[in-house]
């Protein structure tokens, strides 16, 4: 359990912050950039959520929870050493991209087909989903850039990119089931 009595340290007062193991790094570190990344996503979804109801509602607040795993996950490098750690390590797992996944699926199943590329918008929920989509992307990216020269759990990687298209289909959802979308019109101001 995490015990939080003292919410600032000054510990990080000049540029630096502890990873998951009490290593320092600066706060400009990728790593450091992919996890704060991960944890604005978290925060994103938040805001969706205030738009959600029902089954939406319950998904993202399994997501919320999966973003802090994810966090942690990335938080730790050095995975080829986590059975030295004496406890045991949060990583993500292929289960959770596997429920992404089965997820995915079951919203595409009812969800109007497309025909346009979609604009970000129309109801409330959905604006908010397409902001988590756009986010996830940059987490995406960031864990990407993280990989190209450090140790990254691939299930991570994967994970955030099935989430983007899950948001993408959520939010597809919140429109209707994709009836009220914004569709883009190619040209349409010229």
């Amino acid at each position: 359990m995490v015990v939080l009595n003292k919410i600032y340290t000054r510990t990080g007062d000049k540029g630096d912050t502890a990873l998951v193991t009490g290593a320092r790094v600066p706060k400009y570190s990728v790593r450091v950039d992919s996890y704060g990344t991960v944890d604005e996503l978290n925060s994103v979804c938040g805001l969706a959520r205030l738009h959600a109801e029902g089954d939406l509602d319950v998904a993202l607040a399994r997501i919320q929870n999966d973003l802090f795993d994810l966090g942690a996950d990335l938080g730790r490098p050095d995975m080829e050493q986590d059975a030295e750690a004496g406890y045991p390590v949060l990583r993500m797992v292929e289960a959770q991209v596997t429920r992404l996944e089965t997820e995915i699926d079951a919203m595409t199943a009812v969800l109007e087909p497309l025909r346009s590329f979609v604009l970000p918008g129309g109801s409330a929920a959905a604006a908010f989903l397409h902001q988590c989509r756009t986010v996830a992307r940059r987490a995406e990216r960031r864990a990407v850039e993280l990989a190209a020269s450090e140790t990254v759990n691939p299930h991570a990687v994967t994970y955030l990119n099935r989430l983007s298209d899950w948001f993408f289909c959520a939010a597809r959802m919140a429109n209707d089931a994709g009836r009220a979308d914004v569709l883009w019109v190619p040209g349409a101001n010229r």
